[in-house]
């Protein structure tokens, strides 16, 4: 009971100070919008009219008469949990499973995870520690249930400093220089739901920088007071979509793709905590469904799940991560040219669509099947196919809710914010497979002066493909449909136009998987030294090896860089202010000859290994010095991203 009791020094002072801090309270209520009478779509959509809102209506129009010819389709039920069980999958999502349940065990784990926490994020852990408390307290369970007082007791200092030495829990005062005119736009009122209106890309856009630094939902909490004014100013000018920037870091932007698997899980459950901090705070809610395992094909091309299908096109080429058909259909729209006016919202026609699905499955992976009678707007209309018939929505059952959520978030901004998040919060095989439909959307839009599709035609033609998913029954008012329609258009838009931005993994969930890396490596050097001491061996031996390894040989103010496949296997470089990562591959590569001198700048990385980090991919522009700087302890490795 004592060690249970142990883990309560993690989280109960930053839940105390954020109380002080703000208005913030974990039990905000959603108010509720009174239900009004039929919605006449007709005399109430001017305003979207005018941003083709009529592309949304015309492939709604055509999904349902493709539908009405496809009757093989698998439908996902998804279940309504129970009271608390809602609550007890998101703590085993967050990496919190141990907290509960028959799998409660050592807290010491979870003590170290928690005490990385912000404020924010620790109030939206508590809140759900009780509901799952008082969920299994009803249902008398018969394992112990610890006491939430004792999970989030006091512990101040250990929550002072962040990984890079700076004041991870107080909000600067000077935060919200980011957030610019974006967080400033007209809304359009729909009944009582307001959102925040498409505009057009002749609008001159302004830019902000996103401030990657501090929490999402921290930043939310100090906006909330200091731009009401300023918000409510700005109601009569005309939206306008920022072109965010990425600022200057000098340590390096960390991408999806740069971590180690086991950094990657610890960033994963980061996010989902700052996710639902973030609603919380903005008073909008977050709730994961969950789809019932369903028997679904286990072999073809459409109506298979994602990851059955990448295990079947593995087979044929190893390595493949985004399935064979989704490429070859865009590959063969983009052989036809994407100057094609009205591409992706022209349709092929229903029944040759279906008898071309037909003559794949039985013919595509055999190499079979004549390309040549795949006409370009077929192509695009089987595209849009197999993403609306994967038996789980390409945006997952747990999170395509938390997607259309997104509409209701104030600002552009906390909607990026919260797209971010989700991008991450993606199974890999979703997360790789919308990325590349995203790329080649832009690759489409990039032709818009000859196709006539600008990124808001695409969004609105895409958007029921991704969100209106047939598998998922949804049933819908005329006024809800038309929110429904404009939202899933705006979140579809953000999604293509800031593609670059949401694969990138925020700097201040980044430092605190370096500080959950820190302390578990303090905690296990703890627990070694007890254990040598206990094997009667030299400790101090010990000692010396351990805080000589990665120094060995290696003057102050110069790291050894280790290039295994080079002909150049290691050299000593001296650290300046202006040395980059870039910098440092030059001269390894300036080295090579023969056939290795091949080797292009984007074949090979630097990688930073070790110390507070597991493995982490450089991007060119890191500043070597300063990054040396927050991590001390590391390795430096040039290598391929496959090795």
């Amino acid at each position: 009971m004592n060690r249970r009791k142990d883990l309560g020094i993690c989280l109960s002072a930053l839940l105390l100070s954020s109380r002080k801090y703000g208005q913030y309270t974990m039990n905000q209520e959603i108010t509720k919008v009174p239900e009004k009478p039929p919605f006449d779509r007709s005399s109430s959509q001017d305003s979207l009219d005018e941003l083709s809102m009529e592309d949304y209506w015309t492939e709604l129009e055509n999904i349902k008469k493709s539908s009405e010819n496809r009757q093989d389709q698998e439908v996902v039920v998804v279940k309504e949990p129970d009271e608390g069980e809602l609550e007890e999958e998101w703590l085993k999502e967050a990496g919190l499973s141990n907290l509960f349940g028959e799998s409660a065990g050592d807290p010491q784990e979870s003590m170290v995870f928690l005490s990385t926490l912000t404020r924010t994020q620790a109030a939206a852990v508590q809140k759900r520690v009780e509901t799952v408390s008082q969920t299994l307290r009803k249902k008398n369970k018969q394992y112990q249930i610890p006491d939430v007082r004792d999970i989030f007791a006091q512990q101040r200092e250990s929550k002072e400093k962040a990984p890079d030495g700076t004041n991870s829990q107080s909000v600067r005062t000077d935060e919200n220089k980011h957030q610019g005119k974006d967080d400033q736009d007209c809304s359009l009122v729909v009944g009582e739901k307001e959102l925040i209106p498409l505009v057009s890309e002749e609008v001159p856009a302004s830019e902000t920088d996103i401030n990657l630094e501090v929490s999402f939902a921290e930043q939310a909490v100090s906006q909330k007071d200091s731009s009401k004014e300023k918000a409510q100013k700005s109601k009569d000018r005309d939206a306008s979509l920022p072109n965010f920037r990425l600022p200057k870091d000098k340590t390096g932007t960390t991408r999806i793709g740069d971590l180690a698997p086991q950094d990657m899980k610890k960033v994963c459950h980061l996010a989902l905590i700052e996710l639902t901090a973030l609603y919380d705070v903005l008073g909008v809610e977050l709730k994961q469904q969950k789809a019932v395992k369903i028997k679904t094909k286990d072999s073809g091309l459409f109506c298979i799940p994602l990851i059955v299908l990448l295990e079947q096109d593995q087979k044929k080429v190893p390595g493949t991560r985004i399935p064979l058909i989704f490429q070859k259909l865009i590959s063969r729209i983009e052989e036809g040219g994407l100057e094609t006016e009205g591409l992706l919202r022209i349709p092929g026609a229903a029944v040759r669509i279906k008898n071309l699905c037909q003559e794949l499955e039985a013919k595509f992976y055999e190499g079979t099947f004549n390309w040549e009678s795949v006409k370009q707007h077929d192509a695009a209309s089987l595209l849009k196919l197999f993403i609306r018939e994967l038996p789980q929505p390409l945006l997952s059952v747990e999170y395509l809710k938390a997607f259309q959520a997104v509409q209701n978030l104030p600002t552009r901004t906390q909607q990026l914010q919260a797209l971010n998040l989700l991008v991450i919060l993606l199974p890999d095989a979703n997360r790789d497979t919308l990325k590349a439909l995203l790329e080649f959307l832009q690759r489409v839009i990039d032709n818009r002066e000859k196709n006539k599709m600008t990124t808001m035609n695409v969004a609105m033609v895409m958007a029921p493909n991704l969100f209106m998913c047939h598998t998922l029954g949804l049933k819908s008012s005329e006024q809800r449909e038309f929110v429904m329609a404009a939202g899933t258009a705006n979140i579809m838009h953000l999604l293509i136009k800031y593609q670059q931005l949401l694969w990138t993994i925020p700097k201040f969930i980044v430092n605190q998987v370096r500080k959950q890396n820190t302390e578990n490596h303090k905690k296990d050097k703890k627990a070694m030294k007890k254990l040598l001491k206990k094997r009667a061996f030299d400790r101090e031996k010990y000692e010396k090896q351990d805080k000589s390894t990665s120094d060995a040989d290696v003057p102050q103010g110069v790291i050894r860089v280790q290039a295994p496949h080079l002909s150049k296997v290691s050299m000593a470089i001296q650290l300046t202010e202006e040395l980059k990562a870039s910098d440092v591959l030059a001269r390894f590569l300036s080295q090579e000859s023969g056939i290795a001198q091949t080797l292009k700048k984007g074949e090979v990385f630097l990688y930073e290994i070790g110390g507070n980090i597991g493995e982490r991919c450089l991007d060119d522009d890191t500043y070597m010095k300063d990054l040396y700087q927050l991590n001390p302890n590391a390795e430096w490795v040039i290598k391929s991203k496959a090795s």
